[in-house]
This record gives structure tokens, sequence and C-alpha cells, in this order.
């Protein structure tokens, strides 16, 4: 770190596909029988979203390469396909996971802080209602893949939180989590949010926070609680991934928070909810990362760099890295 300033880069959504992963090439399709939607489906991938989402392990390369000046780096999230849909407790996405944040440790060590996104944990296929979040997931994300729930660290007068969207938004993927393992979910949200609430009120008032949520899902649960609340005004910018574009941002802030954040998977009670939550984004003044990738239709991936003062005189300086693929 120099002078009184530090850079940090962040990167989201990475979806690294192990040699396993890279196998299950319709994996997409699994539980959807409806000819008409899995033709649906496959125009959607192919011209809008991803056509090969195991192409781009070369983008993981490219970041470090590009970032390895820079004084620390953020992680926000996903590193697998999840091509199994239950998280990293499937072998080949947590393969997927190691291989990501092993290239990442081995660059940047100690300077590297990495979150936990939907995909660690599992989330429900698309249009095919498969899988969701596991117990053994997240059990293995934090004994095998070193992930944590909450971390932060300081940086002068900033504070760098993450937390972890899928638990703290816990309520919403209930019905995606197995009956017998929802009272041990509802306990892990409870924690959780007391840990998040612990970390506000130790705030000092000269301190500024950059807030890491992988999924915005979350951020509601956080804005009830009164302390957090509060705490807001030093929240500086609240970085989210999970959307993969800024063009779906924008769809669901014109249309008053749809929840396009899991899109076309989503039920209509999920629906109704993030519908009426989403008003409670705003308050946390939400950056999106995008994918590393970004999406085909509009080739619109890469990742942040932010200039920090470390005494937070002056706001910090975020600037956007296009990648080229």
């Amino acid at each position: 770190m120099g002078g009184r300033t530090v850079r940090v880069a962040i990167v989201s959504d990475i979806h690294y596909a192990s040699a396993a992963e890279a196998q299950r090439r319709d994996y997409m399709f699994r539980g959807i029988h409806n000819p008409l939607a899995r033709l649906l489906l496959k125009a959607y991938r192919g011209g809008i979203w991803l056509r090969d989402p195991f192409a781009h392990n070369h983008l993981l390369a490219e970041f470090i390469r590009r970032a390895e000046t820079v004084d620390f780096v953020v992680a926000n999230g996903d590193y697998s396909c999840d091509s199994a849909f239950v998280g990293v407790s499937d072998d080949a996405a947590c393969q997927s996971a190691r291989e990501c944040l092993d290239q990442l440790r081995r660059q940047f060590g100690t300077r590297f802080r990495a979150s936990i996104g939907d995909h660690e944990l599992g989330k429900a296929s698309l249009g095919g209602g498969l899988g969701g979040p596991r117990l053994a997931s997240l059990r293995r994300a934090r004994a095998e893949l070193g992930l944590e729930t909450l971390w932060q660290i300081a940086l002068g007068n900033y504070v760098l939180l993450g937390v972890t969207s899928s638990l703290a938004g816990w309520p919403v993927f209930e019905p995606e989590t197995l009956p017998d393992e929802r009272p041990e979910w509802r306990r892990l949200h409870e924690d959780h949010l007391g840990e998040i609430r612990r970390v506000f009120v130790a705030l000092r008032p000269a301190q500024r926070v950059l807030l890491f949520c992988h999924d915005p899902t979350a951020l509601p649960f956080l804005w009830r609680d009164e302390m957090v609340r509060h705490k807001l005004p030093q929240v500086e910018q609240t970085i989210i991934g999970h959307l993969h574009t800024k063009l779906v941002l924008w769809q669901s802030r014109v249309l008053a928070g749809l929840p396009v954040i899991r899109f076309l998977g989503t039920t209509p009670r999920r629906l109704s909810t993030a519908l009426h939550e989403a008003r409670h984004w705003r308050p946390f003044k939400v950056r999106l990362c995008p994918a590393l990738t970004g999406i085909d239709l509009l080739k619109d991936g890469g990742f942040y760099t932010a200039d920090l003062d470390l005494e937070a005189k002056r706001p910090a300086r975020f600037q956007f890295h296009r990648m080229a693929r």
C-alpha cells in the first residue's frame, strides 16, 4: 500500500469450470421436459445469456494478470458453474471452485478475500426446479474451500465487509431447501443477521463501509434491522454480483424491482415478494459488478477497481475494466 490511497480490485461471478463440470454439456436442460420450454431456454441461453458457460476459464488468468499490482482483491461469489444445482457438495462443482480460488490465493495471498455466492450453496435450476441450497455445501465451503460467511478488513477509515447473501436472505430461498434442513438454515439465518448487526454497531463515526453482498435479495432483510438501518449513511457503496449484466439491473430498477435476480426460474411467491421488497435496495447505494464474462448479447463482462482514500475524506473512485473475449 502506497501513500494514503489503496487500490482494490473487485471481481464477481467467475463461474470457473473444472474438467468434470465441463463434461456436463446439457446440464441446464435437466428437469425441463416440455419441448417448448426447452426451445425457449436454448434460445435465451444461446442468443442472450451464455451460449457456452464452460468456455471462459481464460478470463480468470487475464483478470489476475491485470490486477497483479493492486493492493487488495475481493471476489464477490460464484466460483463454479453449479452444474448439479446443489452447490459445492457436488464434487465437480467443488473442484471448479477450488481451482478458481487456488489461483486467486496463489497470486494475491493475504491481499485476497472471498465472499460466498449462491452457487457455492446451491441454486435451483432455471425452469427445472432441481436442486437448491444444501447444508453439506455450506459446510464444505467453509471446511474445504476456506470461505467465511462473514469477513471484514479495515483499510484506514474504510471497512470492507463481506456477508453471505443466501444466509441473510434465507426466507426467500426456503422453498428450495430440504424440509429436514430448514430448522438449521433458520438458525444460521438468525445467527448471520446477528453477526452483521454487531459489525454495524461497532462502526466508529469516521468509518465508511464498502459492503459486499452477492445477491441483492438479501438487502431488505438487512434493512429491517434497526441498527443496520441506523448506520446505513456510513455505507458508501454496496457491491453486488449475481445479475451478471447491468442490463438486468437497469431492467429491475425500471420495473420497480422486478426480481430478474433469479428471473426465469422464479416462483410467483418469490416474484411478488421481491417486487415488494426491492424498494429497500436504494439506501444501500448498490453498484453491480458484472460477471467476468458478461453476457453474449452485450459482451459486457469485466471487473472494477476502487481507489480508497484511507482517511475517507473523499468517496472511493470506481473504474470499470472491460474484459475482451
